[in-house]
C-alpha cells in the first residue's frame, strides 16, 4: 500500500472511531480528580524496668485503648480517593472510589527496620475498597457498595467507635434522613469461640463444616428535633445461616464437648443517640449520649470494639442457641471551651454483657473451650488542653477504668498523663496536626489487677501497683 493512501485510510479510521464509539466510551475529563486521606503515629518509648525497655500499655486488658491512647504503637493509614465527575456538566452528582490501606506490628515492634517479611514484623490490611455516588441527580440520596468503615460516633481521646459502627463489606443506601446498610460477616479466625467466627482444620485436605456467614441489617433514622440537636434511632437484625456438615467426617467427630452442627441463630439490636451542640457561640462544643441494647447473637461489644456482631460469652448448649444473651452500653462525651486558653473533653463508658450460658462465671463454648460468660467494665476519663502558645499545648489527661469478669475480683486502674506538644501548624486548636508530643503516664492498679497482672505493662513487668510510661510520639491527619 502507497503511503499516501496509508495515511488516508489512519484518518479515516480515527475519524470512525471518534465518531462512533468516542460518544459511549468514558473519556476523563480535566474537573475529574484525585486526593488523598491519612491517619498515622509513630514514636519511641521506654519504661526502664528491666533495665530499659521499651514501653507497654498502661491500660487494663480487655479494653484497648478505653482508658487513654496515648501508649498506643505505630499505625499507618493511607486513604486514596478517585474522584469521577458526571458525563453532564450540569449533573450535581457526586461520585468517588476509596480505598485504605493500614500498616501495624501484631508484636508491637517499631515501624524502624521491620518488613512484612521480618519475624512479628509489619502486618499489612485494606480495610476499605467501595464505591459510592451521592447528591444523586441533586437529590439528598446516596448509594455505596464494597467494603468501609462506616461508623460515626467516636470518642477520639480512648480511640473507641461505639454506638453506630457498622464497618465491613457490604452495601447501602441513604435518602434524606433515613440510612439503609446491609454487611455480610465472615471469618477464617481459627482462635475464635463463638460463631460464626471460626473454621476448622483450613487448608490440611480434610472435610470441614462449610463456614457462616452472618447477615447484619442495619436501618437508621434522624430526627431533628431542634436547630442544635440531632435524635438517631438505629434497628440491626442479625441472622446465621443454618450449616450442617451432612455426615461428611471430621477429625472431631469422636472428640466430647465439640458440637459442630447447630441450627441457624438470630440477634436484634435497638439503639437511640442524642447529638446536642451546648453553645450558640461555639459550633464544636457538643455533648452526644448513646444507649445501646442487643440480644441473642447481637450482644457483641467488647476488647475496646463496639461492632455488635462480635458475639460475647458462651451459648446455651442444650437450645444450641443464644438465647437470653444481652449486651447494654452506654457512652456519653462533652467537649467544650472552658475559655479561650483551654478546652476540656471528657467521657463516660459502661458496657454490660452476658452469654446464654447459666453461668455468672465461666461455660463452654460449641468448641468446648471455656471463656467467661458475663463481663462489666466502666471508664470515665477527660484531656484538658491549655493552649499556652499557638505552637506549644499541654495536654492533660485523668482516666479512671474497672473490669469485672464473671464472678473474679474487679479490677482497676486510675491513671494520669501529661503531654507538652509542640504544634508547628500553630493552629490553636484540639483538632490541630501534627502533634509532637513528649507523654509521661503514671498509673495505680488495686491489688486485684496487681495479682492477675491484669495489663500488658504488668504482664511484661510483674506484680506491681504502680506502672509508669515514657515517650516521645508524633501523631498526624490529613
Amino acid at each position: 500500500m502507497k503511503p499516501r493512501y496509508l495515511c488516508i485510510l489512519v484518518v479515516l479510521l480515527l475519524f470512525s472511531l471518534k465518531h462512533s464509539q468516542g460518544q459511549i466510551t468514558y473519556q476523563p475529563k480535566n474537573n475529574d480528580g484525585f486526593s488523598i486521606a491519612s491517619y498515622g503515629r509513630v514514636g519511641v518509648d521506654w519504661s526502664f524496668e528491666n533495665g530499659g525497655s521499651i514501653g507497654r500499655r498502661l491500660n487494663l486488658n480487655n479494653m484497648g485503648s478505653i482508658g487513654g491512647r496515648m501508649e498506643e504503637q505505630d499505625y499507618l493509614e493511607i486513604a486514596p480517593i478517585f474522584l469521577f465527575k458526571p458525563f453532564k456538566n450540569d449533573d450535581p452528582t457526586q461520585i468517588k472510589v476509596q480505598t485504605r490501606l493500614s500498616v501495624y506490628s501484631k508484636s508491637l515492634s517499631l515501624f524502624g527496620n521491620s518488613t512484612t517479611s521480618s519475624l512479628g514484623g509489619l502486618t499489612l490490611a485494606l480495610p476499605e475498597i467501595y464505591a459510592e455516588a451521592s447528591n444523586i441527580n441533586g437529590k439528598d440520596l446516596s448509594i455505596w457498595i464494597g467494603s468501609r468503615f462506616n461508623r460515626k460516633g467516636e470518642v477520639q481521646i480512648a480511640d473507641h467507635f461505639y454506638f453506630d459502627d457498622h464497618s465491613g463489606q457490604g452495601f447501602g443506601i441513604g435518602y434524606r434522613n433515613t440510612r439503609f446498610n446491609a454487611v455480610f460477616v465472615s471469618s477464617t479466625d481459627t482462635t475464635s469461640d463463638v460463631p460464626p467466627y471460626f473454621y476448622l482444620n483450613i487448608g490440611n485436605g480434610v472435610a470441614n463444616l462449610a463456614l457462616r456467614q452472618r447477615v447484619v441489617i442495619i436501618l437508621e433514622q434522624d430526627f431533628n428535633i431542634s436547630e442544635s440537636s440531632i435524635l438517631t434511632g438505629m434497628f440491626e437484625y442479625h441472622r446465621m445461616g443454618d450449616v450442617q456438615n451432612n455426615g461428611v467426617p471430621t477429625p472431631y467427630d469422636d472428640e466430647p464437648g465439640i458440637i459442630l452442627n447447630y441450627p441457624s441463630d438470630y440477634g436484634l439490636v435497638f439503639g437511640l443517640k442524642l447529638n446536642a451542640s451546648i453553645s450558640k457561640d461555639d459550633p464544636y462544643a457538643f455533648n452526644h449520649f448513646s444507649i445501646r441494647y442487643g440480644t441473642r447473637l447481637a450482644n457483641g461489644g467488647d476488647g475496646g470494639h463496639s461492632k455488635t456482631w462480635m458475639t460475647y460469652g458462651a451459648p446455651d448448649l442444650e437450645k444450641l442457641n443464644f438465647a437470653g444473651a444481652y449486651s447494654l452500653s452506654v457512652v456519653d462525651e462533652i467537649k467544650f471551651d472552658i475559655n479561650e486558653n483551654n478546652n476540656l473533653n471528657a467521657y463516660m463508658i459502661y458496657t454490660q454483657s452476658k452469654g446464654a450460658a447459666n453461668s455468672n462465671g465461666k461455660a463452654l463454648t460449641y468448641l468446648g473451650r471455656e471463656i467467661y460468660n458475663r463481663k462489666k467494665d466502666f471508664t470515665v476519663g477527660f484531656r484538658e488542653t491549655c493552649f499556652i502558645h499557638p505552637k506549644f499545648h499541654m495536654l492533660s489527661e485523668f482516666h479512671y477504668s474497672m473490669r469485672k469478669d464473671g464472678e473474679d475480683d474487679t479490677y482497676s486502674m486510675q491513671k494520669i498523663s501529661l503531654a507538652p506538644t509542640f504544634v508547628p501548624t500553630g493552629v490553636k486548636s484540639t483538632g490541630a496536626r501534627p502533634h509532637f508530643r513528649f507523654v509521661y503516664s503514671l498509673a495505680h492498679y488495686n491489688d486485684a489487677a496487681k495479682e492477675n497482672l491484669y495489663s500488658p505493662y504488668l504482664q511484661f513487668v510483674g506484680k506491681k501497683n504502680w506502672g509508669y510510661y515514657f515517650g516521645v510520639k508524633m501523631e498526624w491527619w490529613i
